[in-house]
């Protein structure tokens, strides 16, 4: 598996790495084989780079990961962990964002408990809490980071001034940002602004949550799936139109003799260095289509092709409902 850096920090990880929400029944149910599978094909490819959150299953995900590194041991050292934490609830249930220097290294000291481990090599504040400034949070962040709690630090789902204002206070190693063929707004300012500033840009749902592979979420699925009831892609009409127009890069990509999900991680490698795609499955084959993304090259001919049966903006709906936007910034 080639590799890429990771943001300043020193620390290389593989080219694809593998997002863990779907250790926490996401997409479907799992349970600890299947997920174990996962990590066992993780090191016999090469692929280092494992996200995970302290919110994944209220924690599962993290303990499976836990569970197998007691498993295994000597294996902590063939991968590159990271976690977030700043999403809570209160006593009724209603969902908050808190970004306070004793809330974040608190939940860190549960996940690296969860986790089994000393320290973690990324951790990441998952959702920006609006009303406190991003510079405060950005030298919470930096003392984690001097604490040798964490060797890497960064922000999910924040918009480009935010990342110059904390990056202004401390290096800031990755933001994460949902990026793909479908979801390229990250185009409008992010993926320049991490390159300016030596940030990873950690590409999550790169294969559209299923809309860019050879077997897309059918109408007759999203009852299985919570998140996909209400998500503006994967209703009504809107789900039939995007179906439709991706039924055209999967021909394209059959008739490249390549998996639909190669292809679309294959593209995103294209859009930086600093790119670092982690679709994540419940299936090792279907991982293995996602991980042949890092073998291919793509030529100009072919990039033309993509653009062709998808140009910008082709996705009915927006990524998210009202609920789902709570938390991310929106920058364009």
């Amino acid at each position: 598996m080639k590799t890429r850096k990771l943001g300043s920090s020193g620390i290389e990880v593989s080219a694809i790495g593998y997002g863990a929400m779907s250790f926490a029944d996401f997409y479907g149910p799992t349970d600890e084989a299947a997920s174990h599978a996962i990590l066992d094909m993780m090191r016999e490819r090469g692929v280092t780079h494992f996200d995970t959150s302290n919110v994944y299953g209220m924690g599962r995900s993290e303990r499976w990961m836990g569970s197998y590194l007691a498993r295994n041991p000597g294996a902590r050292g063939e991968f590159v962990i990271a976690t977030k934490a700043a999403i809570s609830r209160d006593a009724e249930g209603k969902r908050l964002i808190d970004n306070s220097a004793a809330h974040l290294e608190a939940e860190l000291d549960k996940s690296l408990e969860k986790l089994g481990v000393d320290h973690v090599d990324l951790f990441y504040v998952h959702r920006r809490e609006a009303d406190r400034p991003i510079e405060e949070v950005a030298e919470t962040l930096a003392k984690l980071r001097a604490s040798g709690k964490t060797r890497a630090v960064g922000f999910s789902e924040i918009a480009p001034a935010s990342l110059r204002r904390a990056a202004a206070v401390t290096p800031i190693d990755a933001v994460q940002s949902e990026y793909s063929l479908q979801t390229r707004a990250p185009d409008l300012g992010l993926v320049q602004a991490c390159a300016e500033l030596g940030t990873s840009l950690v590409a999550f749902s790169p294969v559209g949550r299923s809309m860019l592979t050879d077997n897309p979420v059918r109408p007759d699925r999203i009852g299985d799936i919570a998140f996909l009831h209400s998500n503006p892609r994967f209703v009504g009409e809107n789900l039939v139109a995007n179906l439709k127009i991706t039924d055209a890069f999967r021909a394209l990509a059959a008739e490249m003799g390549e998996p639909a999900a190669a292809l679309a991680n294959a593209w995103l490698l294209t859009r930086g260095e600093h790119i670092l795609p982690i679709p994540g499955t419940r299936s090792t084959a279907h991982f293995a289509e996602c991980l042949r993304g890092a073998e291919i090259t793509l030529s100009a001919e072919a990039l033309a092709r993509i653009d062709a049966v998808l140009p910008v903006g082709w996705a009915h709906g927006d990524r998210y409902d009202v609920t789902q936007w709570i938390g991310p910034e929106r920058f364009c």
